[in-house]
This record gives structure tokens, sequence and C-alpha cells, in this order.
């Protein structure tokens, strides 16, 4: 017989991308438990779903987090419990550096008195700002323009320097745009307010609103609007289960992007939403939002060289159809 995986620490387990990598490692053999507040988390999704055992609270609980550790023989740690909202990262900027900075210390103190040493990290690439090359590469300038992606930086500074310290090792995924759902229609993307362009147009599709925005036509790309690099939910799980066993394996800190390494425009996202459901969408042309460049592209040869990580749904037809499946069955 193998012997057992590992118990591994979930934080924000309950939401959108935390859920997919719970599955994953439930898929993998792993034990998991979930720590999330359930602010943005779906109670109904980890008990009838992924089936694994949720505390429900908070990670700058201290007390908490001391308790969970003595009490379940923890691995590792993979952290998704971040507020996410760029927008009201800039009209609340205390709430962002509250939860995703100070809060996220509390958390790699509570591991580090626990001697839990590693730490997969959900990062983004809100850090890098405005690209000044595309394929964004892992050593781009990192320069954020709105609290939210500073808040992320900030962490990976800490992560940087606990690692020089007290040797915690981690592993940070800087994403580009997650997308999709479960391909199985286990698990998807539902979040109040919602402002992921995917779902909006699927929304849209299902007669929830009246017509998609797109906010400028005239920037310079082939078809005016700005593009995109979307990447497949699942895929990103699959990466950090890849990341977990890089660093169970010994490796060393890691910085990663996880994007497809091609984008897709605005107008391509709404035609292959159209092409998917049969129906037809609704569209209303806006100004351009301050602050969206006119394209975001990751490289991800680093993830594909190192963890040996292969996209399996590069394909922005099949991010659709997998979120159709989801929203029909969810938002009826």
């Amino acid at each position: 017989m193998s012997p057992q995986k590992p118990t591994i620490l979930v934080t924000g387990g309950a939401g959108y991308i935390g859920s997919h990598a719970v599955l994953a490692l439930v898929q993998a053999g792993y034990q998991v438990v979930i720590l999330d507040n359930l602010v943005y988390g779906h109670r109904d999704l980890v008990e009838q779903v992924l089936q694994v055992k949720l505390i429900e609270g908070d990670i700058e609980d201290r007390p908490l987090l001391d308790h969970l550790f003595k009490t379940h023989n923890i691995e590792a740690v993979m952290h998704f419990s971040a507020y996410a909202y760029v927008g009201e990262s800039v009209t609340d900027p205390d709430k962002y550096y509250r939860n995703n900075v100070v809060a996220t210390l509390t958390l790699l103190e509570a591991m580090l008195s626990a001697s839990i040493k590693k730490f997969v990290f959900s990062s983004t690439c809100a850090t890098y700002g405005v690209p000044q090359f595309i394929p964004i590469t892992e050593d781009h300038p990192q320069n954020p323009i709105n609290p939210y992606g500073a808040t992320k930086l900030m962490v990976e500074r800490i992560l940087s320097d606990f690692d020089v310290a007290y040797g915690l090792k981690s592993v940070r995924f800087r994403y580009f745009n997650a997308a999709g759902a479960d391909p199985s229609g286990l698990l998807g993307e539902d979040h109040n307010p919602e402002t992921h362009l995917i779902p909006l147009v699927l929304q849209t599709a299902l007669g929830k609103r009246e017509s998609i925005s797109i906010f400028g036509t005239d920037y310079p790309t082939p078809d005016g609007t700005c593009i995109r690099d979307y990447i497949h939910v699942s895929d990103l799980a699959d990466a950090h289960i890849l990341g977990l066993e890089y660093l169970l394996q010994g490796g060393a800190s890691e910085v990663f992007n996880l994007g497809n390494g091609n984008g897709f425009s605005v107008k391509e996202v709404i035609a292959a939403a159209q092409e998917v459901t049969g129906i037809n969408i609704p569209v209303q042309e806006c100004d351009r939002r301050p602050g969206d460049p006119p394209s975001l592209i990751g490289s991800s040869e680093k993830a594909r060289k190192i963890l040996n990580w292969q996209p399996q749904y590069p394909g922005i037809n099949d991010i659709v159809a997998h979120a159709w499946n989801w929203h029909q069955k969810r938002h009826k």
C-alpha cells in the first residue's frame, strides 16, 4: 500500500478558485481541511460536493489557528482567502491591507509557531501593473496600480523575507484571468457582486441581465477591444497540486505565472458565448475604463518547465462551455 498523503489546510477553500483546488487535492488523494469565513465562500458546495472538513473562521483569529494546527496534522497550507475586487480596493484600501496583508501575516506566524513551513500562495498578475512587454514573464517589473495588487506584492515580499529568516518555503502563483468551471459541472463561479466578463456574458444569455457592456472599442488591438489571458480554473487547480508536490519534495521557494500564453479579446469571448449557447447576446458599447491596459498576456513557460504543468483546456470555447454548463445549473 502506498503511504497516506498528508493533510493540507486550504484557506478560502469554499471560494471559486479555492474550491476547485480542494477538489483537485481530494482527487489526488490528499486529506483536506478548509478554513473559510464564508463571506464569499459557499457552504453548500463544501458540504454537498467537496465533503471535507470545514472550519468557519478567520485567518486573523490566532487562537483559532493555533488550535487548528494543534488538533490537525497539517503538512502545508494553500492560501486563497483574500479580497479580490480591484475597484473596492481603491475605495476601501483599509479592508484590503487588513485582510490580505495583516491577516496573512497572522497565518504565517501561526504556521511557523507550529513548525509548518510549506506555503502555496495565490498571487496575481495585478502585481505587474501596466505591462512593459508582452507576454509578461516572472522577471517583469512589479509596479501595481491598485491596492489589491499592492497587497499581493507585499505578501510576496514577506514570503521572500520569511524564507531567508525562517526557512518558510513557498510557491507563489501569479494568475491571469481565472475562468470556466469544473468540466463535470460540480463546481463553478458564483460571485456576488459579479465582475468577471465570462459569467456576466452568460448571465446575459440566461436573461438575468439586459446586455453586456464592452468598455472601449478603440484599443490598439485587432478588433479594438481589450485582450486578456483566460486560464481555466481546473488548470489553475492542477498547477496548485504540482506546486504543492514540488514543495513536499524539498523544492526551493519559487514564483510562477499561470496563464494560457495567449489572449482573447472581449469581442472574441462574446462570440464564443454566442456560439456555445446558441443565444444572441445584446451588447452595449461604452467608453474605456481608466486603468485598463489594452492587452494582458502572461508567459507560463517557467511553470511548464519546472512543474511540468500542461493546461488541459486552453481554448476559449471549452472555458465558456464549462462555465455555461455550470451557470445553467446554478442560476436557473
